[in-house]
């Protein structure tokens, strides 16, 4: 099944949260010390502030990071999601969804099908107008 029909049969039957459970943003917090201080400092609209290239970067790989299915270890800004990181596509789905939570986007399934790597996400956030 394509990664676009996969997409539209998750988000039916689950639903993501926003903020992560206590013991995991401590845990969190514990690995990226000023990640919360980031988190909390950002501006709440794109419209106030474009996100810098290195924030982009930043964030992307920390949403891979605290994906369960990979090994936080091999995460750079040139790994391939199913290459690099042995990612599946519905594992692919899910952390462009995840991309989606953390910079507040709406990826549409066209573009959200392309994205099979670090750069192209990388790439489609730090051009996304509305980025935040």
């Amino acid at each position: 099944m394509a990664a676009a029909a996969l997409r539209p049969a998750i988000l039916r039957r689950i639903r993501l949260f926003p903020s992560p459970s206590l013991p995991l943003a401590a845990a969190a917090a514990a690995s990226h010390p000023h990640a919360l201080a980031r988190w909390l400092a950002r501006p709440m609209s794109s419209h106030d502030a474009h996100l810098s290239r290195e924030e982009v970067v930043d964030r992307v790989l920390d949403v891979l990071k605290s994906h369960p299915k990979v090994d936080p270890a091999k995460v750079n800004p040139e790994a391939h999601f199913e290459k690099d990181l042995g990612l599946d596509s519905l594992d692919t789905v899910e952390v462009v969804m995840a991309i989606e939570e953390e910079f507040k986007l709406e990826i549409p399934d066209l573009e959200a099908d392309k994205i099979d790597s670090l750069p192209l996400a990388i790439e489609y956030v730090a051009n996304h107008p509305m980025a935040g």
